[in-house]
C-alpha cells in the first residue's frame, strides 16, 4: 500500500541507499541538516533500530523518520517536520514519545518540552587569550578520551544529552571522517583538565562553515571566563582553517551561555522545539 508508513527494524542496502539519498536531496533543498547528526549516524551505519518510511504510488521514497531512545523515546521526521499519520502509528508502539521540530514553530502540536537554538557568527572574532599558567593544546587520540569524558560530563551534570558521554559515543565521533584533533583544543591548569572546545569544520556543505561542536568548563573551574576564552580558541581554529562562518546549538535555558555567545556577535538562526506526545 502506497502513502502508507511502514516501520523495520534494519535498512536494508537498497533501503540505506535510498533513505540516504533522501537525506542528501532534502538537505540540498533545505540548505541545512535533514537529520540530527547522531541519527544520521544510525542510517550510515545501518545500525538497528526503528525505522519509518514512506513511498508514493511508484514505490520511490518520499519520507523517512527514525526512533531512538529508550528512557526518552525520540523521533525525528528527515527535513525536521511533523506528520499527524505518523504520530498515530508510532503512539501504537510507545505510551509517549519526544519529537524533534526544526525550523518555524508549530504551535499547537504537543507540549514543548524543549529548545534549541542555532546561532551563527561571521568570523572572525577578537581571541581572549589563554590565562598565564595554563597550557592549551590539541586533543591527543589514545591518552586524553578518559580525562575529556569526566570533565565533559562533570561539565553537563544537569544536561539531557551533554552530561552522558562514554567512551562508545566518543570513539564513534573520533572514528567519523570528519574528526580533526587540531581542531578539538583542551586547556590544562595545575594538571587538570579545566575546559576544552571542539569544533567541526562541514567540508562537504557548499559553504564549508564551522561549528562549535561541544564546549565546557569544569565545574572547578568556572567562573573564571574561561567559557569566553575556549569559544574565542575554537574560533580562532576555524579561522585558521578558511572557515568564514560559526554556528553553535546552545538549550534556549541556558541563559549564561546565550549571553556570551551574543556578546560575541552570534545571532539566532533557528529555533528547534522537542515536543511530547502521549496516548
Amino acid at each position: 500500500m502506497s502513502d502508507a508508513w511502514h516501520c523495520t527494524p534494519v535498512l536494508s542496502g537498497d533501503q540505506r541507499l535510498e533513505v540516504l539519498n533522501l537525506l542528501n536531496r532534502t538537505e540540498a533543498e533545505l540548505g541545512r541538516e535533514a537529520l540530527d547528526e547522531g541519527r544520521r549516524r544510525i542510517v550510515v551505519h545501518g545500525w538497528p533500530g526503528e525505522h519509518w518510511l514512506r513511498y508514493d504510488d511508484e514505490h520511490v521514497l518520499t519520507d523517512y523518520a527514525v526512533v531512538n531512545g529508550i528512557k526518552h523515546v525520540t523521533i525525528e521526521m528527515c527535513g525536521g517536520g511533523f506528520d499527524a499519520d505518523l504520530l498515530a502509528e508510532v503512539l501504537e508502539r510507545h505510551d509517549g514519545i519526544d519529537w524533534w521540530t526544526r525550523g518555524p514553530s508549530r504551535g499547537g502540536l504537543g507540549h514543548s518540552i524543549r529548545a534549541l537554538l542555532l546561532l551563527s557568527l561571521r568570523l572572525p572574532v577578537p581571541v581572549v587569550a589563554v590565562p598565564e599558567g595554563a597550557t592549551l593544546r590539541n586533543f591527543e587520540p589514545g591518552r586524553d578520551e578518559d580525562e575529556w569524558i569526566a570533565q565533559n560530563n562533570a561539565a553537563f551534570a544537569d544536561h539531557p544529552e551533554q552530561g552522558a558521554w562514554s567512551r562508545v559515543d566518543l570513539d564513534e565521533r573520533t572514528n567519523e571522517p570528519w574528526f580533526d584533533p587540531s581542531g578539538f583544543l583542551l586547556l590544562e591548569i595545575d594538571g587538570r583538565l579545566a575546559a576544552s572546545c571542539w569544533t567541526k569544520v562541514h567540508e562537504l556543505h557548499p559553504d564549508r562553515f564551522g561549528e562549535i561542536y561541544v564546549v565546557s568548563v569544569h565545574p572547578d573551574f568556572q567562573g573564571h571566563g574561561l567559557g569566553r576564552v575556549m569559544v574565542t580558541q575554537g574560533l580562532a581554529s576555524l579561522r585558521k582553517k578558511g572557515v568564514n562562518d560559526a554556528v553553535l546549538f546552545v538549550d534556549e535555558s541556558n541563559t549564561d551561555a546565550r549571553k556570551l555567545y551574543e556578546s560575541l556577535g552570534f545571532r539566532l538562526e533557528r529555533e528547534d522545539r522537542l515536543l511530547h506526545f502521549s496516548r
